[in-house]
């Protein structure tokens, strides 16, 4: 993806409500991966996780990516980019196929894949990914890996994400006029899961909400594979919108409150403390109760999780989740967020810090680098992909080789 002596980097780009960032991992020998540069600039042009202008998202990118090249030395590319926001839709689909020979062969893998993909979707929307959660032998459940096995009927069940075509063209769009390739397309939710998460919180049952500033997205583990996904279009930004409104404050003040002194449950705030308001506008500072401001949060907050829950109830998947919830994000560090997360879901909470890599592991073990390193981590195996991919990819190459040796022959 970047270019630095021999070794293999990985790309992840983040274009988010508030930031564009940028994070170069290089995979090594033994299979680790260091994250070896970071690079963050305030995004402009993006509204609730989606392109509203070009222009301006274009120059955040490129000046994050300047300085992501200055810290690692090398230069970018290619890139695993991620998309989120109200657009994004996922619902869980069946497909079902006869074995050719008794026995599953990647062939029948792929063509349960294509059946079970097999869907009307509106002509605005694109599939973004087909993900297998388990697959199912003459109606023995629960096989994750059918090549090889015996069995005359194979069914697949498999969860579809779909996004708006041009909410997806538009971020492609900005990322060629950047200089730079979209290897991956990923969600967001799917790339933050896979920083945090770990394999026994998806057996056991998990939700994954990842608080950015423009959408909180959702992803929901059972079983070890993923069964829902939604988007909900509050986040940080509503809770700035509402201390500069209550306030009287510009937005940028606002925001400097909310990341320094805000708190999302006021049961926690001495009523004693005070934090002192930005200069505006020539006007001094003021004095201000930290509680005043934690009773603007707290409502916005428990609305928050409150959709979130119902969102849960709806999908059917509350009551599965044995290893309860984890926030992640930017906005998942205010402080008093678990805890008023705890009160309002009735399980088990904690904050999502990116795992699984090295290097710069310190400067980004923070949530609000979750989905970029998820996206460092998708260059090894974007979502959907399986063992028998490379495969079905190489088979693909091999006949398209032979037909093209074939007309050279022959014509």
């Amino acid at each position: 993806m970047g270019k630095k002596s021999d070794n293999r980097l990985l790309v992840g780009l983040d274009i988010g409500t508030s930031k564009i960032a940028v994070l170069v991992g290089e995979y090594k020998v033994d299979g680790e991966i260091d994250i070896i540069g970071v690079g963050s600039y305030p995004s402009r042009g993006l509204k609730k996780g989606i392109v509203a202008n070009i222009d301006s998202t274009v120059q955040s990118i490129r000046k994050a990516v300047e300085d992501v090249e200055l810290m690692s030395g090398c230069e970018i590319i290619g890139v695993n980019a991620g998309i989120a926001g109200a657009h994004i839709s996922g619902i869980n689909s069946h497909g079902v196929v006869a074995a050719r020979d008794k026995e599953i062969q990647v062939d029948d893998v792929e063509r349960v894949m294509e059946a079970a993909r097999a869907m009307n979707i509106p002509a605005d929307q694109q599939i973004l990914h087909v993900i297998p959660q388990d697959f199912i032998i003459d109606g023995q459940e629960g096989i994750t890996e059918p090549v090889g096995m015996s069995g005359v009927r194979l069914e697949a069940k498999v969860h579809i994400v779909t996004c708006a075509l041009s909410a997806k063209q538009n971020l492609e769009k900005c990322i060629r006029r950047a200089g730079l390739e979209a290897e991956h397309i990923v969600l967001e939710q799917f790339a933050s899961a896979e920083a945090v998460l770990t394999d026994d919180e998806k057996e056991l049952g998990v939700c994954v909400i990842d608080i950015g500033a423009g959408t909180t997205d959702i992803a929901v583990f059972v079983d070890g594979a993923i069964r829902h996904t939604a988007a909900i279009p509050i986040a940080g930004d509503q809770v700035t919108s509402d201390i500069a409104i209550s306030l009287r404050t510009p937005m940028a003040a606002a925001e400097d409150l909310k990341r320094k002194h805000a708190c999302a449950n006021v049961a926690l705030v001495s009523e004693n403390e005070t934090i002192e308001t930005p200069d505006v506008a020539g006007r001094k500072s003021n004095s201000l109760q930290r509680a005043r401001l934690a009773e603007v949060v707290e409502p916005r907050m428990v609305e928050l999780f409150e959709l979130a829950a119902a969102e849960l109830r709806h999908s059917g998947y509350l009551e599965l989740l044995g290893s309860g919830i984890v926030l992640t994000g930017g906005t998942a560090k205010m402080p008093g967020t678990l805890e008023l997360a705890e009160e309002l879901f009735h399980l088990p909470v904690r904050l999502g810090l990116p795992m699984g890599v090295g290097g710069m592991s310190e400067v980004i073990r923070s949530p609000q680098y979750a989905t970029g390193v998820g996206l460092v981590l998708a260059g090894l195996k974007p979502p959907g992909q399986s063992m028998y991919d490379a495969e079905i990819a190489s088979r693909r190459s091999s006949f398209f080789s032979r037909m093209k040796n074939w007309f050279g022959n022959n014509l």
